[in-house]
C-alpha cells in the first residue's frame, strides 16, 4: 500500500514544522551531493530556517562566490553594486566625521583658530571651560579619596603602635622629646642642649618582671 499524497501548505505545529524541516533539509543536501558527483555539476545550496538557523552547501571544486558571480554573468544582474554604494556612503560620513573631530581636538589645542569668527569662538571657549571645570573636579575627587586613605592608614597604624605598647606592658610616653630649660631634677636623664631647649632621653622601664633586663636592663638609657 502506497504513501498518501501529502497536502503541501505551512505545518502549523511548530515542533512538526521544525522535524519536517530538518529531515527534508538533510534530503535536498543528499540530492545536491550526488548531483554534484553523478553530473560533475557546481551546486550551491543557501537555507534559513524559520528560526534563523543557516544552512549551506557547496560544490568542493567551487565555492559560494563564484557561483553567485556566475550567476550575475548568466542573467545580467548586479548583486554587489547596491551593497557596494551603500559601503561607500558609509565610508564618506565616517571619514567626514574623522575629519571633523580632528579639527576639534586641533581647535582645543590652540591651533586653526583662524577660520572662527566671534560666536564660533566663544562656543569653543565655554566648551574648554565646562571641560577644564570637569577635569578639575576629578582631580579633587582623586585628591580627596587618596587622602581618606592615607588617613586611614595612619589611623591603622597609630592603632598597631597603641596594641604594641600594651603587649609589651610599656607606658605610651615618648622616650625621647622636647622640654623647656626649666629648673628641676629629671632622674635617669641625660640633657643635651639644642636652641633654647633642652632635649632629654629618659630611660624606658618596662612594668612587668619578666621584661627587665631584656634590652638595656636597669640601666639608664643615655644618649652619648
Amino acid at each position: 500500500m502506497g504513501r498518501g499524497k501529502i497536502e503541501i501548505k505551512r505545518i502549523e505545529n511548530a515542533t512538526n514544522r521544525q522535524v519536517t524541516y530538518s529531515k527534508r533539509r538533510t534530503g535536498i543536501l543528499k540530492k545536491a551531493k550526488e548531483l554534484t558527483v553523478l553530473c560533475d555539476a557546481q551546486v550551491a545550496i543557501i537555507m534559513f530556517s524559520a528560526t534563523g538557523k543557516y544552512h549551506e552547501f557547496c560544490s568542493p571544486s567551487t565555492d559560494i562566490k563564484s557561483i553567485l558571480d556566475r550567476y550575475q554573468q548568466a542573467m545580467g544582474a548586479s548583486l554587489w553594486t547596491e551593497q557596494y554604494e551603500n559601503m561607500q556612503r558609509t565610508l564618506s560620513h565616517l571619514k567626514e566625521i574623522n575629519r571633523n573631530l580632528r579639527t576639534e581636538i586641533r581647535q582645543r589645542m590652540g591651533e586653526d583658530l583662524e577660520a572662527l569668527d566671534i560666536e564660533q569662538l566663544r562656543g569653543l571657549e565655554q566648551n574648554v571651560d565646562a571641560a577644564l571645570k570637569e577635569v578639575r573636579g576629578r582631580k579633587y575627587h582623586i585628591i580627596g579619596t587618596q587622602t581618606d586613605t592615607y588617613k586611614k592608614k595612619v589611623k591603622n597604624s597609630v592603632e598597631a603602635y597603641k596594641h604594641l605598647m600594651q603587649e609589651l606592658g610599656m607606658h605610651e610616653e615618648p622616650a625621647i622629646g622636647f622640654v623647656d630649660n626649666a629648673p628641676g631634677p629629671w632622674e635617669g636623664a641625660v640633657s643635651l642642649g639644642v636652641g633654647g631647649a633642652d632635649m632629654y632621653a629618659f630611660r624606658v622601664v618596662p612594668s612587668q618582671p619578666n621584661l627587665h633586663g631584656m634590652a638595656y636592663g636597669s640601666h639608664d638609657l643615655r644618649l652619648g
